[in-house]
């Protein structure tokens, strides 16, 4: 049985401020915890009913609990199985070179946020640099919406005009007056600027984007979802 200490401590886990003091996060349901055990990510503790089936060369501890105790440890509506706490990795050095760069700016929304890399990882991007403004990777949300790709992906948190400033490859943009995405053509190489869902890119990072793009609009909608944006644009620039 779990000990009121212990549930606590679980729960305080789903607030920034003890996540950055614990130097870990929160990973619940089979799919997510399948894709995170698979990878190189280090884990601290692993909670799970009987119905979870414990990978079998698994060297952590499977604290087994009831259905009533996962659920008081959870932040899902409804609990899922299993919940494993794991240690914050540090990203890794960034490098722009033949490759393919998001930069999101001021993505607030965890779930956008969440889902923007697991579309990353779809179209084969392993890099993401993210402002100061932009949510937490480790946001249980944003986690969620990941569905396990945080893990492929190179989440960088920095300065964003000094990062762009010193990279040397082309910046995109998606904005509203910009070259038709339709028409861009593949890139083998550069950066792709998201803005924020309501903002778009503040001013000082529009100055350095050097290819503007934009998605045409051919009905009456004010603006698009950033991670629906993402997903359009990667769909037309990328490939091999």
């Amino acid at each position: 049985m779990l000990s009121k200490n212990e549930i606590k401590y679980i729960q305080s886990l789903y607030h920034k401020k003890t996540r950055d003091a614990e130097g870990v996060f929160v990973v619940e349901g089979p799919k997510i915890a399948a894709e995170l055990l698979g990878s190189g990510y280090r884990v601290r503790k692993i909670y799970a009913t009987e119905k979870w089936a414990a990978p079998s060369d698994l060297d952590t501890e499977v604290v087994r609990v009831t259905g009533e105790e996962l659920q008081r440890l959870s932040g899902l509506q409804v609990a899922h199985e299993v919940l494993v706490v794991a240690e914050q990795e540090e990203a890794v050095r960034l490098a722009f070179d033949n490759r393919f760069t998001l930069v999101l700016d001021g993505i607030q929304d965890p779930g956008n946020f969440g889902t923007i890399i697991r579309i990353a990882d779809w179209f084969g991007i392993k890099q993401v640099i993210a402002g100061e403004h932009t949510v937490e990777l480790y946001n249980p949300k944003a986690i969620q919406s990941t569905m396990g790709s945080f893990v492929r992906v190179n989440v960088y948190y920095g300065s964003l005009v000094d990062i762009i400033s010193g990279a040397g490859v082309p910046v995109y943009g998606a904005v509203l007056n910009g070259k038709n995405v339709f028409e861009a053509g593949k890139i083998k190489e550069g950066i792709l600027v998201i803005g924020n869902e309501g903002r778009g890119i503040n001013d000082e990072l529009r100055t350095l984007i050097t290819e503007p793009l934009t998605i045409p609009r051919y009905g009456g909608a004010e603006s698009l979802n950033a991670a629906v944006a993402t997903g359009i644009i990667l769909s037309h620039v990328v490939g091999h």
